[in-house]
């Protein structure tokens, strides 16, 4: 009867105690009882959302403990505070821990787990006290982001839940990785490639003893989940891991979690491959991109987010963080998310509009600039292409990259329609695929030549200390892209005339005039058994009266010009790979320092003397850049023309094809 009435106790308790488990949250953590021994009272034993799993533990674990806890009390007898679950409830209680007690206790005798103390000394009551429940570590996978916004954080854990063991991890790998290629057959570069990045990764997990990265107790643990949706907003970098498929685990076997952990760290190898700049090999867009960015392997990713406190802003960080990245990175969510281009309609194509022309787009115009019309006599004032409304065309022509002449032409019609929102889209991802070619470290002082916009700006952190304006090399005549370091300027310098301008200029002038060279100031040398062409110091020098060196191996560099009305013209393609500057003396102020004694008024006054060579007091990095689009500090987008077609190349091989 004793025995029955036991049994019949407990399962009314256990219907209660389901019952009041919706109720045990809102319960204080101590609430007055007759005082006990309820065993440990670890907090770190409970979390939300685990109170009835918490209170069926003790009642299995404890029963006569749990059912007198909530028994009457007689009169006269003393009340004292025993601690009931409180609503932190079983949030890192690992259910591996929790089965063994239930288990043990549904079988008698059964062996206790691991850990606990053993005290099988009979009650007060005569009944056999079982163990209090082991002290659990704290679970790593709870970290500080997962908090009540986190949908897995509470995610029900089942007594069974498989553990992802090193052994079936290892052996789904090798399944990935797939046996070695036949020898006759050769892999496409594209297999060959993802074979070498599956081995890298299983390479990884060797060296951890396939230890999983990601997955515990049958899901992502919250660092899991915080990459995970770093790597589902990819497209905000302009990424493509489309062909990335990320399992994402809800329990299950051991081999399917494997499938889980192996997905996920190949997601991040490939988001930060493509980061760092691998999707494409700049090499192939033109033989004067001579740019190697610094690819990250699968291993230096993976190990980044090994050690990392918060991995996915580690992952984030193998994009480009220079400045003129992350403006163009704004421009491109504010496009994709802005659709007033489309809202505000287009305005219709036509002849050019000058100023005293009337046309009926008129009004569309001056409604798009916000131009109020003066009033006039003439009813049709409103149609006049005035002075006020070519000066806002104008305006705008020349913040969109446009001639700003003021004539409303076809292509200021189209920029001001919103031309094709896809392709300015487009424009955008090869812009910024472009700045991962550069250096992470550009230099705390650097100058940036970019060749669309014909300027050059010497930067001190992300402000600009000095601008001019440039001459590149024609379409034929390209100048390369390259990063190298400048050491020193000459003043007053010979030009060494390329041998590729002698042979295909000189020498055809030459044959029709013996006299050329003479002629023309320049004069022969030997040097070891060749001869070479030079043009002396002077106002004639085409070098003009300065140049600044960073030796390379395309033996380009900056330097005045004698023809310095070309920098006057719009378009300035026009050298034959040097890059010439606008007020040369002003820029080698800047880089050699007034704080060194160098003014400009001090090195004009060298001019026309030997030549001289003054070394920089600081090695200076010059960036030799292509972008046809880039935002200034007002976060207004600039567009450029494609001079050497280079950013159309970089779409079509980004498959980017508006």
């Amino acid at each position: 009867m004793i025995a029955q009435r036991g049994r019949a106790a407990l399962m009314t308790s256990t219907a209660l105690l389901l019952g009041l488990a919706a109720v045990l949250p809102a319960v204080a953590g101590q609430v007055s009882r007759k005082s006990q021994p309820m065993g440990m009272q670890d907090p770190d034993l409970f979390a939300p959302g685990g109170d009835a799993r918490a209170a069926l533990a003790r009642l299995v674990a404890e029963p006569g403990v749990v059912l007198k806890a909530y028994a009457p009390i007689a009169d006269g007898e003393a009340q004292d505070d025993i601690v009931l679950p409180s609503p932190d409830a079983l949030r890192r209680t690992k259910p591996a821990a929790i089965a063994p007690v239930v288990a043990s206790a549904n079988r008698g005798d059964a062996a206790l787990p691991t850990g606990s103390v053993a005290s099988r000394q009979p009650s007060a009551t005569g009944t056999a006290a079982l163990p209090d429940l082991p002290r659990l570590a704290p679970d790593p996978s709870m970290s500080a982001n997962a908090g009540p916004s986190d949908p897995m954080a509470f995610a029900p854990v089942s007594g069974d839940t498989p553990v992802l063991d090193a052994a079936t991890l290892q052996q789904a790998l090798a399944g990935w990785v797939g046996p070695e290629p036949a020898l006759d057959r050769k892999p496409v570069p594209a297999e060959a490639r993802q074979r070498a990045e599956r081995l890298a990764i299983q390479s990884f997990y060797a060296d951890r003893g396939f230890a999983p990265l990601w997955v515990e107790e049958g899901r992502f643990d919250a660092r899991g989940r915080a990459l995970l949706s770093r790597i589902d907003h990819a497209a905000e970098d302009g990424l493509d891991l489309h062909g990335v498929s990320v399992s994402v685990p809800h329990g299950g076997e051991a081999d399917v979690l494997a499938v889980s952990e192996i997905s996920l760290s190949e997601a991040a190898a490939q988001y930060g491959r493509q980061a760092s700049g691998g999707r494409i090999d700049p090499s192939r867009i033109g033989p004067s991109v001579a740019v190697k960015p610094d690819v990250a392997d699968p291993t230096r990713v993976l190990a980044a987010l090994r050690d990392a406190a918060d991995p996915a802003e580690t992952l984030r960080a193998f994009n480009p963080p220079h400045n003129g990245y992350l403006l163009l990175r704004a421009k491109l969510a504010e496009l994709r998310r802005n659709s007033e281009m489309s809202d505000r309609g287009s305005i219709p194509s036509g002849p050019a509009l000058r100023p005293g022309m009337r046309d009926a787009r008129v009004p569309l115009i001056r409604a798009r600039f916000n131009l109020d019309i003066a009033p006039r006599r003439d009813v049709d004032a409103g149609l006049v292409y005035d002075t006020q409304v070519a000066g806002a065309v104008a305006d705008y022509q020349r913040a969109h990259g446009l001639p700003a002449s003021g004539v409303l032409t076809a292509r200021t019609i189209a920029s001001l329609s919103g031309g094709n929102p896809r392709r300015l889209e487009d424009e955008i991802l090869a812009n910024m695929e472009r700045w991962r070619w550069l250096p992470r470290d550009l230099g705390q002082r650097y100058i940036a030549v970019n060749i669309p916009d014909y300027s050059l700006d010497l930067y001190q952190g992300d402000s600009i200390v000095h601008h001019a304006r440039v001459v590149v090399g024609k379409p034929d005549h390209e100048t390369p892209l390259f990063s190298e370091t400048m050491k020193f300027v000459i003043v007053n310098p010979y030009w060494n005339v390329p041998l590729s301008i002698v042979k295909k200029e000189m020498m055809p002038k030459l044959a029709a005039d013996p006299n050329y060279f003479a002629n023309h100031g320049y004069e022969t040398v030997e040097r070891n058994g060749e001869t070479f062409v030079r043009q002396p110091p002077g106002d004639s020098n085409a070098l003009g009266h300065i140049k600044f060196m960073f030796p390379n191996r395309f033996s380009v560099y900056l330097h005045d010009t004698n023809a310095r009305a070309l920098f006057g013209k719009t378009e300035r393609a026009l050298s034959h790979g040097c890059v010439r500057v606008d007020e040369p003396l002003s820029l080698a102020e800047a880089v050699l320092g007034r704080d060194h004694g160098w003014t400009e008024a001090r090195l004009a006054r060298m001019v026309g003397g030997d030549e001289r060579t003054i070394n920089l007091p600081h090695p200076l990095p010059v960036h030799i850049d292509y972008f046809t689009a880039f935002v200034d500090q007002h976060g207004e987008l600039h567009l450029r023309d494609d001079v050497y077609g280079y950013s159309a190349r970089v779409r079509a091989a980004l498959g980017l094809q508006s």
